[in-house]
């Protein structure tokens, strides 16, 4: 079993999913460090058919979308589980509008942190 902690397969199945290797790639950096990444909590992972994967929305201009790393630890901080949270980040909001993944990709975490702060209590 992994020490990387990863959902169970909670996505829908038609949402772009890029292996550890294509995310490193992406980011320009050795495997090692996504799994770092992951064990740190900066990125989540979800396991489809035994093999981990990263939404490719977590990507973007070469780097993570800003504000991700932020928003994981403020929901894990408050009992989040990993499923949870990437459920969360996808589930459409029509107040946003959209989900909080896409406002974030949008330049708009200061509203999505704050609705997962205000999750907290």
């Amino acid at each position: 079993m992994s020490s990387i902690p990863a959902a169970a397969h909670v996505l829908a199945p038609e949402l772009e999913v890029l292996s550890l290797p294509d995310v490193a790639e992406r980011l320009g950096l050795p495997v090692t460090r996504v799994h770092q990444m992951l064990r740190d909590g900066h990125l989540l992972a979800e396991r489809r058919d035994g093999v981990l994967v990263i939404p490719a929305d977590f990507i973007a201009d070469g780097g993570i979308v800003k504000g991700l790393a932020g928003t994981i630890t403020v929901l894990r901080d408050s009992g989040f589980s990993t499923d949870e949270i990437l459920r969360w980040l996808f589930a459409e909001d029509d107040t946003l509008p959209g989900s909080p993944i896409e406002a974030l990709r949008g330049d708009r975490g200061r509203e999505v942190k704050r609705r997962a702060q205000a999750m907290a209590f």
